[in-house]
């Protein structure tokens, strides 16, 4: 990890937060930040949003990389050679909440770990020697008991309404997410950063400020674009990653049926920013693995329009289609209406961007820190053919890994 000190980030920061600072403040390793470059990053220059600070958060983020040497107004354009004394590129984080209203639906409960900015941008350079890495502590570490958002019986009692709301029409899925917090002791940091080590993490890796840090173990790809490509690649449907959970998840109707309502719902997200009849699946129902769990993903492709943006392009792809449901819309609105707690830093985007490359992990499999707590997401699509206590087993499942990995197990 790289370590970036107090008085250096302040002066690199065009707008930091307000809240507590009782974590170490350094950058660390990016998710999807360049191989050959991801251990040589210095931080730059940084910009957090909040709702209070107004605007469109996807279009300020758009300007402020552009002043930065990054401009992404146009991502069919071929990237130009790297430029090892100019920006490497930008670590982009975009909460759950950010893509609900980007979307133009609720944002859902309040935050729990209000320290977090909800779109946070910080832009990276070279090293000219390669900068120190900081090993975690032998001792120190200490982290208590899970308290839940919701019971079980309260969980099972969502996945109900939702199901109510198939019957009446009004929705087609409802991804539902549950919450937990366990307080800590000691550096949340090398924690956090375990997650990345997890089998699977495709988007493993970690990202602070003042006062707050994420760590990821992402294997969804919630948007890439390279080469003139537009590429999504949602994953529903879960068993436990034995032979007779693999022939289980393959040959199960409702996983299927859920899986291709989503794979449509991504094919008319990219549709609205790709050159017209380019959209296409590569690849469907493929079953990979994740920590103890087989997973089904699909591959969506299509090419760039011309002028597309970053901007736009957060517009179309957030929040994911495999974390809402279908209609997105009408399935933000029961979110919004069925979780107590807020999503925070999972179901959003986490990743890297830089002209000529965006790599945007959809943040499952995600914790967070405030000053003294630790943060856990989990949680499930619900279709008609959805189990209650089904699927409060699924998203205990998923929880399971992150939470022991955490403790340090």
């Amino acid at each position: 990890m790289c370590v970036v000190s107090r008085k250096s980030a302040e002066r690199t920061s065009e707008n930091g937060p307000d809240g507590v600072e009782t974590l170490p403040y350094r950058v660390t390793d990016v998710p999807a930040a360049p191989a050959g470059c991801r251990r040589t990053l210095v931080e730059r220059a940084r910009w957090e949003w909040r709702p209070a600070d107004g605007g469109d958060p996807a279009v300020r983020a758009q300007e402020f990389l552009a002043a930065h040497g990054l401009p992404l107004h146009d991502l069919a354009r071929p990237a130009g050679p790297h430029d090892p004394d100019g920006p490497c590129g930008a670590a982009l984080y975009v909460s759950a909440a950010a893509g609900a209203a980007l979307a133009g639906g609720p944002t859902g409960a309040a935050n729990p770990a209000p320290t977090l900015p909800e779109v946070a941008v910080v832009v990276y350079g070279h090293a000219t020697t390669r900068p120190p890495t900081t090993a975690a502590p032998a001792a120190g570490w200490w982290l208590g008991d899970w308290a839940e958002s919701w019971t079980p019986v309260q969980h099972a009692d969502a996945v109900r309404a939702v199901r109510d709301a198939i019957g009446r029409g009004d929705v087609y899925q409802v991804n539902v997410v549950g919450h937990a917090a366990a307080r800590y002791t000691g550096d949340p940091l090398p924690a956090l950063a375990r997650l990345g080590a997890l089998p699977g993490a495709r988007y493993g890796g970690t990202l602070t400020g003042a006062g707050w840090a994420i760590g990821c173990a992402s294997p969804e790809t919630l948007v890439e674009v390279v080469d003139g490509r537009l590429i999504t690649r949602p994953i529903k449907g879960t068993r436990p990653a034995t032979a007779p959970g693999r022939a289980e998840l393959l040959a199960s109707a409702k996983e299927r049926a859920e899986h291709v309502m989503i794979v449509d719902l991504e094919r008319n997200d990219l549709a609205r920013i790709a050159r017209t009849g380019s959209v296409r699946v590569d690849e469907l129902f493929a079953v990979r693995r994740w920590c103890d769990l087989w997973q089904a993903e699909s591959t969506v492709s299509a090419t760039v329009a011309d002028g597309l943006g970053l901007a736009d392009l957060l517009h179309a792809v957030c929040p994911g289609g495999s974390v809402t449901g279908a209609p997105k819309l009408a399935a933000l609105d029961h979110i919004a209406a069925l979780e107590p707690v807020g999503r925070g830093a999972s179901m959003g985007a986490l990743g890297w961007v830089a002209p000529g490359r965006i790599d945007l992990g959809l943040t499952i499999r995600t914790a967070a820190a405030d000053g003294d707590r630790l943060h856990v997401w989990a949680g499930g699509g619900i279709t008609w053919g959805s189990d209650p206590d089904a699927e409060v087993a699924e998203a205990a499942a998923k929880s399971a890994p992150v939470r022991a990995t955490l403790a340090g197990h």
